[in-house]
């Protein structure tokens, strides 16, 4: 099987795992959800990596059904989340682990690198990663980031600066709202 099949199953495997009910390891992940603004949020590790975020879309997260169970980098993400959200943190210091493409990878690279209350266009990270005309492969791989907020998805609008679209929580209205916290301006 090639690098890139092996990753596309990795991808696709680690999107079942986050349906609400589906298991995949036979280990339990470690799991923490914590309150914000934004309604809840689920945190996901394998015990030295945050591996997830989901942001409570419709009063449900993905594993509402499982157990809790914490470990030291998910308090630590909680509490750098809880900075974030009150204004006191601007960029996350987190050790993280994405299953992915090679290029979905090299996207979410490109968005860890924008800082706090700064945005960039699709076209933008298409040129960053050298595929300057890949607008929707790029939108793809900013919809399919696995920990947003933390790798800052958010922060991507088109050329315009219009919110084309957003795939945590309740979609725009959560985007605007991190725009907004940020400062950063939209339309």
């Amino acid at each position: 099987m090639s690098e890139n099949s092996q990753r596309e199953i990795e991808s696709r495997d680690y999107a079942r795992s986050m349906q609400p009910g589906t298991t995949l390891h036979t280990e339990r992940p470690y799991l923490l959800r914590t309150p914000s603004p934004l309604g809840r949020i689920e945190l996901v590790s394998d015990g030295e990596h945050i591996t997830g975020l989901a942001i409570e879309k419709s009063g449900a997260l993905p594993r509402d059904n499982d157990d809790e169970r914490s470990c030291a980098v998910l308090d630590q993400a909680v509490h750098q989340l809880t900075e974030y959200f009150s204004g006191e943190r601007r960029a996350f210091e987190l050790p993280l682990s994405t299953r992915g493409t090679e290029f979905q990878r090299s996207v979410w690279s490109e968005l860890m690198k924008l800082p706090f209350g700064s945005a960039v266009s699709y076209a933008d990270i298409g040129r960053a990663t050298g595929r300057a005309t890949a607008g929707r492969a790029v939108g793809g791989a900013v919809g399919a980031n696995p920990i947003p907020i933390i790798i800052a998805c958010h922060r991507v609008l088109a050329s315009d600066q219009r919110i084309t679209g957003y795939s945590g929580g309740d979609g725009i209205p959560t985007k605007v709202w991190l725009l907004t916290h940020e400062g950063i301006a939209h339309r």
